[in-house]
């Protein structure tokens, strides 16, 4: 039987859309485009790192970076997002989501200024330097995926909640986009102030000393929109659900909430006694009963969110590589290094502009309409069938007159991706699971996510080189070609659909009717106990 629920909570669930609503969307969103920003701003700059640290002469192609160097620099804030997902998301519910909430900030906004430094100039401290930074700027961007969702799911209202929150993973769109026009105008007046030769020309020539601060500068503007944001994330007030439910301080959260809302709210510091008092919803994590309500709607959540990342951050980060293999991108060799950012940068913003930033939008207006679990089925299914159709006739897209259906076929798996699991899978653990575990089970959702990223980014990275040793970049050994490797990617996508089963359907339900924690008990009369007695 339900619990007649706080006036607190009741007035959160049937708010209208306020300005303090899209506050928060904006406040929590800039995290998230920061995330992005930091986090795919890297595809951008390795080709122009391998070609200043890594050039030898006489070479007929420019330097790359090695292998292990590679795979580091790309990896190493996967790494870091996956620790502070865990520890923040843990943290998060035993100190407050506002409390920890300041931490992750300032630890994005000093790690990213600190990647664009370096240790002398030799490449291994170059290379130390950045991936040493870039794994905190990681364990900053962590935590602010369980407690961004977390924060906008408790301030939201049960009818427009899957959009709020969706708006503020949706930022990661505009932070995709913005990486690539920072590069686009650092690159274009590089070029046009040194106006370097290709590579073929004159291999020394054609990286100029100067362009050593094209990467710096790159990833160094990430700090930027986060610092902007720090003040108003202080201000804001600890969500009304954690300072009820699990702080127990209802006066508190009428209080905070009264004055965010405008309203007069009861604090019903009765209720809160019987909440306190009623040990039935105490379980922890590792219990049982934790297991028994929710064990499988956290393996639904955790599989769909790692098997979505495998497939979206190999795309995302070595795009580069597939527009190049089928000749988007000119070959290395024809172009200067300042003049190859460029053309990387210009693939991936109009990529970003054409699908990625769509598909989020998409999802936010249509979440609370269609539900998560349908858009997230559909994102699948999609995914899959164009994945399948790249693949299967990959010879057939390689040929010059047929590259730009390529593209468009590659845009659409973006498009669906985040009209589909890479939104869903970001709201769904915000909305299920109980206040008091919430941040942690939606940082293990996460992490589980992250995880995935770190095999598509590492596996990729080698899966996807030719199976001619003639061909491969240096240093790598043979893989299974960009075709097996889409095909694998496209079976990823379909056990996404499968596990999509396990997740529940949130949409139009209160966070404590999701969580079961308005239940009560009934207490047993005489009269039921001679009904169930045996005769």
């Amino acid at each position: 039987m339900a619990r007649e629920q706080l006036q607190v909570l009741s007035v959160l669930d049937s708010a209208k859309t306020q300005m303090y609503h899209f506050t928060a969307i904006v406040i929590a969103g800039m995290g998230f485009f920061t995330d992005a920003y930091d986090l795919f701003a890297i595809s951008l700059v390795t080709r122009l790192l391998g070609r200043i640290y890594y050039h030898k002469d006489g070479a007929p192609k420019p330097g790359t970076l090695p292998p292990t160097v590679a795979s580091s620099v790309t990896g190493v804030a996967l790494v870091g997002t996956l620790c502070g997902q865990l520890f923040f998301g843990w943290l998060g519910d035993k100190m407050g989501r506002k409390r920890v909430y300041g931490m992750t900030l300032a630890l994005m906004v000093i790690c990213s200024f600190a990647s664009g430094l370096s240790f002398g100039n030799e490449a291994k401290g170059v290379m130390a330097t950045l991936c040493f930074f870039r794994f905190w700027l990681g364990f900053g961007i962590g935590g602010d995926y369980p407690l961004s969702a977390t924060i906008m799911s408790e301030y939201a209202n049960k009818k427009t909640r899957g959009a709020f929150i969706a708006a503020v993973f949706a930022m990661q769109g505009f932070g995709i986009l913005a990486s690539g026009i920072v590069a686009l105008i650092v690159s274009a007046a590089f070029d046009h102030a040194f106006n370097a030769p290709s590579y073929a020309t004159d291999p020394i020539g054609s990286t100029v000393p100067q362009a050593d601060y094209i990467w710096r500068i790159i990833l160094m503007f990430g700090a930027i929109p986060a610092a902007l944001t720090y003040y108003w994330r202080m201000k804001m007030p600890e969500t009304a659900r954690y300072t009820a439910l699990v702080a127990k301080n209802a006066k508190q959260a009428a209080s905070d909430m009264a004055r965010v809302l405008q309203v007069e709210i009861d604090p019903e510091e009765q209720k809160v006694e019987k909440l306190v008092q009623d040990t039935k919803n105490s379980f922890g994590l590792f219990s049982k009963e934790f297991a028994r309500r929710h064990g499988l709607h956290l393996l639904g959540t955790t599989s769909t969110w790692f098997l979505l990342d495998i497939a979206f951050y190999s795309q995302n980060l070595f795009q580069k590589d597939v527009l190049s293999g089928i000749g988007w991108i000119p070959p290395a060799a024809t172009m200067s290094a300042v003049g190859e950012v460029y053309k990387v940068a210009k693939a991936q913003t109009l990529i970003a502009l054409c699908s990625t930033v769509p598909g989020y939008w998409f999802t936010v207006g249509l979440i609370d309409i269609m539900g998560r679990f349908a858009i997230q089925l559909m994102g699948f299914f999609f995914m899959t069938a164009f994945m399948f159709a790249l693949a299967i006739p990959y010879h057939h897209w390689t040929l010059h007159d047929n590259r730009i259906g390529f593209v468009v076929m590659y845009s659409l798996t973006f498009f669906f991706a985040n009209f589909g699991p890479n939104a869903t899978t970001f709201v769904v653990p915000a909305e299920i699971f109980p206040a008091r575990l919430r941040s942690t089970c939606h940082g293990i959702s996460a992490a589980a996510g992250k995880a995935g990223a770190i095999v598509g980014a590492y596996g990729f990275l080698y899966a996807a080189q030719s199976k001619d040793p003639k061909k491969t970049d240096a240093g790598y050994p043979t893989g299974i070609g960009i075709k097996n490797s889409l095909i694998v990617l496209g079976v990823i996508n379909l056990l996404g659909m499968a596990f999509t089963f396990l997740v529940p359907e949130p949409k139009g339900k209160s966070l404590e009717e999701l969580s079961r924690e308005n239940e009560e008990d009934i207490e047993p009369t005489p009269n039921t106990v001679n009904q169930i007695a045996p005769v």
